[in-house]
């Protein structure tokens, strides 16, 4: 193995993404042979890692890919002491974290993962990867506040990126971003005077909410992986392109564009639908009687391997139901 920077290698491990792990090494929870190193450090196969004492081994991870129908109310936090996070609701027997946040005021798709090498990925606005919201608000809308949340709003100092709005119904419109800002939609909105009501979260890319009822998750199939890891494989991650700016050999930024819009009804292109299964998340999360999850012993499993995913034709909806432990509605 190469050296690689450390909080490649810790998120590797399935710990936490690279920007927490840069925090963790910050905090001094981290250590390197015995020694706290610095951000920035460089380790091999041959380092001994370790996380508040705990040694990380890369090799002993298998991806995992979960889609949840975040309900309201539910904190996009990893911080299990904080009430109604996100990891003891989904309450998966693997550490998992969440890519990107949704709004503890707001519902719908969020990707959690032990891959901490794919979350910029998705996430860096440079990208361009969409996603989907249906947005209610609290008084009657129009053409002008549809060709202005379009066209770009000025929130937190600087102008939001031009961006597809439909108007849905009086108050009620779809919108695609490939941004994420801190509560965009809702500053966006607010500084054409207006209110959020309600915020759903319907798309992350290809992949959609499907059949996955408020409060449950599932697995992600193959054909979903296989898909992501097409989508991200010419993404760059944050600190490639800090990197590329500062050396110059970068021709683009991740700023502002103004000329394509993302397309209605299905926004960057793909081969083939979202995969869906035929009916909500079965019951399938830990065993009542064991305390573990049940593996499946068909090759029917959609947990990817490391970076990769399988071949396969279908998935398991691997979703916890409304009354499991942990997948319960709040």
């Amino acid at each position: 193995m190469e050296p690689i920077r450390l909080n490649k290698f810790i998120s590797d491990t399935g710990t936490c993404s690279r920007r927490e792990a840069d925090k963790l090494i910050e905090q001094g929870r981290v250590t390197v042979n015995g020694k706290q190193p610095e951000v920035g450090a460089k380790v091999t196969a041959r380092d001994k890692v370790r996380v508040d004492g705990k040694l990380l081994e890369v090799d002993a991870v298998e991806s995992v890919y979960l889609l949840l129908n975040k309900p309201a109310g539910i904190e996009t936090t990893t911080d299990t002491s904080q009430r109604d996070n996100i990891i003891s609701f989904v309450n998966y027997p693997e550490r998992i974290f969440p890519v990107g946040r949704l709004d503890k005021d707001s519902e719908g798709l969020i990707i959690l993962t032990n891959n901490g090498d794919i979350v910029n990925k998705i996430l860096r606005a440079g990208n361009k990867h969409e996603k989907e919201y249906i947005v209610t608000v609290d008084k009657p809308i129009n053409q002008s506040f549809v060709d202005r949340m379009s066209g770009g709003v000025s929130i937190l100092g600087v102008n939001t990126k031009k961006c597809f709005v439909e108007q849905l119904g009086a108050n009620k419109f779809r919108i695609i971003l490939t941004q994420g800002m801190n509560r965009q939609i809702r500053r966006m909105t607010e500084a054409l005077g207006y209110e959020v009501q309600t915020l759903q979260r319907t798309r992350i890319m290809h992949l959609s909410l499907a059949k996955i009822p408020l409060g449950q998750w599932r697995e992600m199939t193959e054909t979903e992986i296989a898909e992501m890891m097409r989508l991200v494989a010419s993404s760059t991650k944050t600190e490639e392109a800090s990197t590329a700016k500062k050396s110059g050999s970068s021709g683009k930024s991740g700023g502002a564009t103004t000329g394509n819009k993302p397309k209605p009804r299905g926004g960057t292109s793909f081969s083939g639908k979202p995969s869906r299964t035929g009916s909500a998340p079965k019951s399938g999360g830990k065993s009542a009687a064991g305390g573990k999850r049940d593996k499946p012993k068909s090759s029917g499993s959609n947990r990817g391997s490391r970076g990769a995913a399988k071949s396969s034709t279908g998935g398991r909806a691997g979703g916890r139901s409304g009354s499991s432990r942990g997948g319960k509605r709040r």
